[in-house]
């Protein structure tokens, strides 16, 4: 697939994350100091919406169970905190997305 307008670079200051999304795919655009990156928006462990979450550094923790995530890489940086349930739950590595920026438009490869 091709690189796709997928926000504009004012749509995430740095510091902040907001979802989009591009195709069939909800991907999480972060903006860490100055530099965008793309993953999947949603949490490996049970969908949770990462833009929800909170955004320290370069890790976006998931506001459903916690699981953590790097959002330069998608690394799965750590489980989820709480199981619903007392059941058991796995959390993978998030996909990760080529990005540039053209003028002021985040592209994003998917």
């Amino acid at each position: 697939m091709d690189f796709v307008k997928a926000a504009g670079t004012a749509d995430v200051p740095p510091g902040t994350m907001r979802m989009v999304r591009v195709g069939e795919k909800d991907v999480l655009i972060a903006n860490i100091e100055g530099k965008y990156y793309a993953i999947g928006g949603l949490c490996t462990h049970r969908q949770g919406v990462l833009a929800r979450g909170t955004l320290q550094g370069n890790v976006v923790t998931c506001p459903r169970h916690g699981s953590m995530f790097d959002v330069t890489t998608g690394k799965n940086m750590a489980g989820p905190r709480q199981l619903l349930g007392g059941g058991r739950g796995t959390t993978g590595d998030e996909p990760s997305y080529e990005v540039k920026v053209e003028g002021d438009s985040i592209l994003v490869k998917v």
